[in-house]
């Protein structure tokens, strides 16, 4: 009897004294698994999943670490993803629809292979990358329709509705942002598709034109999650384009836009601003703008000019708003390297260190030539991926996006890690509990540091202008 006795009790100290199972989640103890997804240019190797087992230990060595902790939470995050573009839209369509299929559920599934795009943007009318220039209510010359009776959005019907259909099947919960470029023409100061401004004349009509746009767009079934009001309301060089300032743009969703969705019962979001860092102080005026503040929630951003850094002093002055990053650029032909490490570096990462809930690189698809596009548009403006009929090519924005958009589901929340020189880096903590950290090395040579994570730590290395993505 005694001799079983001291047997149960081994038996329960052994039971005790076990390591905790593995697996993604798992927030103490030590066995904690992890899995690394690796994107390295010099070596050729392409959002590539570690063939070799990753676990965190007791011990450590001399190498900096990086420390997440999730006990520090920051912004919920919405989704990273794309602009779906008219033309894109139209290259997507003129493909089979197998191969086509097989396309969209790897770039917006979830699941599987899937790299889980979880954002689209799509523009209000024509942008620039459209085969032309085309808005909802377009008139003869001389005339006008404040009550919006013509309103269409039949333009859409050929090419974008049937695309986002398809991938809203694939992805039901994909967030989607509506951005115009232009205002229809007659709406105008100077009544042409290249700069101009908004007459205040018509405030009243172009809020009704965005209620029919997101009514429209629901009786297809495809909700407008948000709209911003001006794409890059201080460029008026594009076609098509608009200049919209600070002042206007305040006193239009003050007087006209956000009564307008209140009366339509409107939920969809209005988001200010669309342009780049360097003029903070134009969403900043808006905001302080109290009349139109209580209609908005939040602010958007591109980065052709000024700093990343820039975004937190938005936060800081309107914390209970709202930042998005909803545009940047693959210049053509690409260059792997170089855009893998600034785009990781400034947007993946600086923009959702910055308080950004979402990152959207530009445009989804192009042809070979960089085409469709306007006259005077982008004509370098690189896809995601390069369509030539059937055939596929995924060029740098497809890596950039993978590494946050395939673990990073919307719900995540950042949570913080400290800064290390040389390596920026990004963590969130997803609603299945799982941690996801993002870095970069942005020298030439090949760096070791460490992830800790509640007294374990996790040794790891990055070639040269390398990026991972680990899990746990």
């Amino acid at each position: 009897m005694k001799r079983l006795f001291v047997l149960i009790i081994s038996i329960l100290l052994v039971s005790c004294n076990r390591p905790p199972e593995n697996g993604p989640g798992r927030d103490d103890g030590t066995g904690i698994m992890a899995e690394g997804w690796i994107t390295s240019p010099q070596k050729g190797v392409l959002f590539t999943k570690h063939s070799g087992e990753l676990e965190f230990m007791t011990t450590a060595n001399t190498d900096p670490a990086i420390v997440v902790d999730t006990t520090q939470r920051y912004q919920e995050i919405d989704g990273f993803g794309n602009c779906l573009t008219g033309g894109s839209a139209i290259l997507l369509n003129k493909m089979r629809l197998a191969e086509r299929t097989v396309l969209l559920r790897e770039l917006f599934s979830p699941d599987g292979n899937g790299i889980g795009l979880s954002y689209l943007r799509i523009t209000i009318g024509a942008s620039d990358l459209s085969d032309r220039v085309f808005t909802y209510c377009d008139l003869p010359p001389g005339e006008t329709d404040p009550q919006m009776e013509q309103f269409s959005i039949e333009p859409e019907k050929a090419d974008l509705i049937p695309v986002l259909k398809e991938i809203l099947a694939i992805n039901p919960s994909l967030k989607i942002l509506g951005s115009p470029w232009t205002a229809p023409l007659w709406m105008k100061t100077n009544n042409a598709s290249v700069g101009g401004s908004l007459k205040h004349e018509w405030f009243d009509a172009y809020a009704k034109y965005f209620v029919k746009y997101i009514q429209a767009m629901k009786d297809e079934g495809i909700v407008i999650d948000a709209i911003t009001v001006q794409n890059e309301p201080l460029h008026g060089g594009n076609n098509p384009s608009m200049v919209m300032t600070a002042a206007d743009q305040a006193l239009f969703i003050r007087q006209s836009l956000g009564p307008a969705f209140a009366a339509a019962g409107i939920k969809t979001k209005i988001i200010i601003y669309d342009h780049n860092a360097d003029r903070t102080d134009y969403p900043l005026a808006v905001l302080n703008d109290a009349g139109a503040r209580q209609y908005i929630d939040g602010s958007a951003f591109h980065l052709y000019g000024g700093s990343i850094d820039a975004l937190t002093a938005v936060h800081d002055a309107f914390p209970a708003k709202n930042l998005y990053f909803t545009e940047q650029w693959v210049g053509g032909p690409g260059n792997l390297a170089e855009d893998l490490k600034w785009h990781v570096e400034n947007l993946i990462i600086g923009a959702t260190r910055n308080w950004c809930r979402n990152v959207i690189e530009w445009n989804l698809a192009s042809d070979p030539s960089y085409d469709p596009h306007t006259e005077g548009g982008c004509d370098r403006c690189l896809g995601t991926v390069t369509l030539s009929g059937n055939n596929v090519t995924r060029n740098p924005a497809y890596y950039i996006l993978a590494h946050a958009s395939r673990h990073v589901r919307p719900g995540s929340v950042r949570v913080s890690t400290n800064t290390l020189g040389n390596l920026p880096n990004v963590a969130f903590q997803t609603p299945g509990g799982s941690k996801v950290l993002i870095v970069v090395n942005t020298t030439p040579d090949k760096r070791s540091f460490n992830v800790k994570f509640r007294g374990n730590t996790l040794p790891l290395s990055l070639d040269g202008g390398a990026v991972g993505t680990w899990i746990w």
